[in-house]
């Protein structure tokens, strides 16, 4: 067999014509387009079949990639293919890459393997694949696979991601565990954009780490096969977590273009959007963002049985913007976070809310949200009492001076609590509440003392009562002897020198024991104004 000449394919592959045009322009560094020219049958997801003037063995292309010619004096080696049907199945795990490789709008007829392979950079653009498996793929540069279709699931676990992972426009169908993105423990070093991406199957994010943001703004995620449609404990993300809109009209998108990276704002009014949605669960659990998880204009579609878990989340900022899910659960239970920015239109109602150990600084509404609305938040976040919810309501509120407030949020917590209590000690916390309110509005007990004191005064100006001992009374004062019956501990020397009998008897037992309630209640709601403060 004669020798290949320097840069010449071996003889024995026997390159077809889209082979050997693939070929020179990998030397070349130029890119190969099969296209016909006709868009619906370069439609690489159409119906269309593509003969054989477009087909390229993987095998070919897998030697180009992995032992491919040098490229011709002055120029860089690159494989740039367009429009081609690639058969069998692409297969360089573990290989070493080193040209840039960029696919688009191509067919792949079996899957592409490139578990532990290494690339500068790698680009597929609108490609039909029927699984891609890359765990513990490693690349120097970016991983793009924007408007591609997957029909059998990704699977990215403990990949290495030099730059950026665009997924954006994807169509990920799942595999047979359910899956349609598998990506535990991914490491992105900039940017993950998922923006506009359909996920039918689990999206699983464990322990992933994304360097800078991590968008999936008007993305659908669809799982009906199981529990949860994003799957992502323990996920870190540097700054920002968008699960919001994407603008339609005079974007990017609209005209099939592959987006900017760090899209960082939320689309102008009158722009035409495309909310987030997610139907199923969503777990984040033990997550970790920079800046902010932003949850605006999303739309959660739940069972009964599904959560919006985000316990024990920590971030700066929770934007909780979104429609109000109408089943299943909102958990932040643990949750930390600093700025909580949210609707009352958002939340779900009583028993759709968890937040036992939820602590937030700043309560920043966005829209109406009075103390009323708020309360409700709070006791639907509670169906069986707990004070912690309260507690917090109350201190976030006195952070930001508005003591009033935070006295009717713990004077609920109160009566609340009073459900909870026995008989006996239930009807003595009707008695404070209808006093002096538990101690937080002790103008009542100033006012209950005047009229027991303008009614003592008035009884006993018509009835005095004898005195003690004839000739050692003081002068007679019923202000002065009402007063003293009313006040416990202070002695103004008139209720000892009297003695009163008959129906003075009972009139002056009631106001000394309606002294005493009133002033053990003040007593009480004082100790605890200040233990909270």
């Amino acid at each position: 067999m004669t020798e290949p000449g320097d840069g010449d394919a071996p003889a024995d592959l026997q390159l077809t014509s889209a082979e050997w045009s693939m070929w020179q322009a990998f030397r070349n560094g130029s890119t190969c387009d099969l296209h016909i020219g006709d868009p619906a049958r370069d439609d690489p997801h159409g119906q269309h079949l593509w003969g054989p003037e477009r087909r390229v063995r993987a095998r070919v292309v897998a030697l180009l990639l992995l032992d491919g010619p040098p490229p011709q004096p002055g120029r860089v080696a690159a494989l740039q293919l367009t429009g081609a049907y690639i058969t069998d199945t692409l297969d360089v795990a573990g290989g070493t890459i080193k040209p840039f490789v960029e696919l688009r709008d191509c067919r792949f007829e079996a899957e592409v393997v490139l578990p532990e392979s290494h690339f500068t950079t790698l680009r597929l653009v609108n490609c039909a694949i029927p699984r891609l498996e890359a765990a513990r793929l490693h690349t120097e540069g970016d991983l793009h696979l924007p408007r591609c279709v997957v029909q059998s699931g990704i699977r990215l676990t403990d990949a290495q991601i030099g730059t950026d992972l665009m997924l954006n426009q994807t169509i990920v169908h799942k595999d047979r565990q359910g899956r349609s993105l598998m990506a535990d423990g991914l490491t992105v070093a900039q940017d993950l954009q998922a923006e506009m991406m359909e996920s039918y199957g689990e999206l699983s994010l464990r322990g992933a780490t994304v360097g800078v943001s991590l968008s999936l703004r008007g993305s659908r995620l669809c799982n009906p096969f199981g529990r949860r449609a994003l799957n992502a404990p323990q996920l870190t993300v540097e700054r920002t977590l968008y699960l919001t809109a994407a603008g339609l009209a005079n974007s990017p998108f609209s005209s099939g273009a592959t987006p900017p990276y760090g899209i960082g704002q939320t689309p102008s009014r009158g722009t035409r959007v495309q909310r987030f949605e997610c139907e199923g669960g969503m777990r984040l659990d033990d997550g970790r963002f920079g800046d902010a998880v932003d949850f605006e204009n999303a739309r959660f579609i739940m069972e009964s049985d599904q959560e919006l878990s985000l316990r024990r989340i920590q971030t700066p900022e929770l934007r909780f913007l979104g429609e109000r899910p109408q089943r299943g659960r909102v958990i932040l239970s643990g949750a930390r976070v600093v700025n909580l920015i949210d609707k009352s239109a958002s939340w779900p109602g009583l028993g759709g809310l968890w937040m036992a150990g939820f602590a937030y600084e700043t309560l920043i509404p966005r829209g109406h949200f009075p103390l009323a609305l708020r309360l409700q938040w709070v006791a639907a976040a509670t169906p069986e009492y707990a004070p912690e919810p309260y507690e917090m309501l109350a201190a976030s509120l006195r952070s930001t001076g508005e003591d009033a407030d935070a006295r009717e949020v713990l004077l609920a917590k109160q009566r609340r609590r009073r459900e909870t209590l026995p008989l006996a000690a239930k009807l003595w916390g009707i008695l404070q509440d209808w006093t002096v309110a538990y101690g937080y509005r002790p103008g009542r007990a100033a006012v209950w003392m005047a009229v027991l004191w303008a009614i003592g005064t008035l009884y006993f100006s018509t009835s005095p009562p004898p005195p003690l001992k004839a000739g050692e009374a003081p002068p007679w004062n019923p202000y002065l002897y009402s007063l003293d019956l009313l006040l416990p501990v202070i002695d103004l020397n008139q209720g000892a020198a009297w003695k009163p009998g008959g129906g003075s008897q009972w009139v002056a037992a009631v106001l000394i024991l309606a002294g005493w309630v009133l002033a053990t209640t003040v007593a009480a709601g004082a100790s605890r104004l200040l233990r909270r403060q």
